[in-house]
């Protein structure tokens, strides 16, 4: 089988793991600098690009600062979000503020932070006329219903989805707009995840500039910006082709010259707002191998769990393993690698050949930069990891400590028991 590197060895995961005890997320700045400069390059040729990272992927200050530094604003959904947008310095039209059956605190922080405020109903114009009021550039959420197909067949079901509008609510959205005061529009629209492909966003962005033409000629509305959203994926196997974002870019280049040139709306700015794209490949979860069983199957167990890294247990989703120090070595050994939850879903790997593991190996599991740390849990007790950055000279900084009992139990400390417990 083809093999993905890791992007530390056996020697600097062991002086890691020294100072900060397995399991960590470990993220990569280097790669995650590069990467973020392959895609404004991609995009250079549109004047107001601007990728907003989904701060849902991996909500880190550490991991905003740097994406910031390279340009990136922030896409948020939840209050919680906008405040450790607002911490990092992210305010205006930095932000692009996303969600759905939106409470009002939220609205009212991203009315007050300036932020693009996404709107994902019709309903939405008046709720936010009423709890905070209508900002000069507003974004409307577009659904276009059916299935969303590409050559290779159908990619995934936005009819089924609860987000976005139609398009006869986006034309009543904007005029209602209109008259509130709003001046200019954004257009936002997902239509698959986790897409392996570079024909994705050049398809998507036909749909949304023709409809932006539509829209525009129809009420009037300035278009502003279309926000391609997120739905960009990675190669979580070995043997998958990766996307090439050049080939992306340059395929959105040539919708935008074929639909919005002509109609006048050539300055027009592209949005983009990958969380997947890019932090997945520059993250691991870094684990150590605790026991071994030996039954009906051979065990590896670890000391991550699924409340590390849900993705596998929740989706079945496959994560490249490797085996830090036995890189080169022969995967003949077929192992279930697991963790310690009473959930029998709780594993990283079913039947996955490896090489042999002794107890007191390390372990890399790849791509876990996006949708790892952040979809962690306590279930069982278990308590979240420390998150760790590996910088560009090779040395390591803790951007987040381990979670304690006593953080697992701060929730009671109205409590005569909290003290007792901690």
């Amino acid at each position: 089988m083809s093999q993905k590197k890791p992007f530390i060895t056996l020697a600097q995961a062991r002086a890691i793991a020294a100072e900060i005890p397995t399991p960590f997320h470990l993220y990569d700045e280097a790669g995650i600098r590069e990467n973020a400069r392959k895609v404004n390059a991609a995009f250079s040729w549109n004047k107001g690009f601007k990728e907003y990272f989904a701060v849902k992927a991996t909500p880190n200050p550490y991991i905003l600062k740097i994406l910031q530094e390279e340009g990136c604003g922030v896409d948020c959904s939840s209050y919680t979000e906008l405040l450790m947008s607002e911490a990092c310095g992210f305010t205006g039209s930095d932000i692009m503020f996303s969600s759905n059956e939106t409470p009002v605190q939220d609205m009212q922080k991203a009315y007050e932070l300036g932020a693009y405020i996404n709107l994902d109903d019709l309903t939405h114009v008046d709720f936010l006329k009423e709890v905070a009021g209508i900002p000069k550039t507003v974004c409307c959420r577009y659904n276009p219903g059916g299935v969303f197909e590409l050559g290779n067949g159908i990619m995934d079901n936005p009819g089924d989805a609860k987000y976005g509008m139609s398009e006869e609510q986006m034309a009543e959205a904007y005029t209602r707009l209109m008259a509130l005061g709003a001046e200019e529009f954004g257009i936002h629209s997902f239509l698959a995840s986790n897409t392996v492909t570079d024909d994705y966003y050049p398809k998507l962005a036909g749909i949304l500039f023709e409809l932006a033409v539509r829209l525009h000629k129809r009420t009037g509305a300035k278009i502003k910006f279309i926000n391609l959203s997120g739905g960009v994926g990675i190669a979580y196997r070995p043997d998958q082709r990766s996307n090439d974002i050049a080939a992306i870019g340059e395929g959105v280049r040539k919708k935008f010259e074929e639909i919005l040139v002509p109609a006048g709306m050539g300055d027009v700015a592209i949005f983009t707002e990958m969380g997947r794209f890019m932090l997945a490949p520059y993250g691991a979860l870094v684990t150590t191998a605790i026991h071994e069983k030996h039954i009906y199957k051979e065990y590896i167990g670890v000391d991550a769990c699924a409340a590390n890294l849900m993705r596998p247990a929740m989706y079945g989703s496959y994560h490249h393993i490797t085996v830090l120090g036995k890189e080169d070595a022969l995967c003949d050994h077929k192992y279930d690698v697991v963790g310690g939850l009473c959930e029998n879903n709780d594993k990283f790997a079913i039947d996955r050949m490896l090489p042999k593991i002794d107890k007191g190996d390390i372990l890399f599991i790849h791509d876990a930069g996006a949708h790892g740390f952040a979809m962690g849990y306590n279930y069982n007790g278990k308590l979240r990891s420390a998150e760790v950055l590996l910088k560009p000279d090779g040395t390591f900084q803790k951007i987040r400590r381990a979670e304690t009992p006593a953080d697992y139990f701060a929730t009671f400390d109205f409590t005569p028991f909290f003290k007792k417990i901690i």
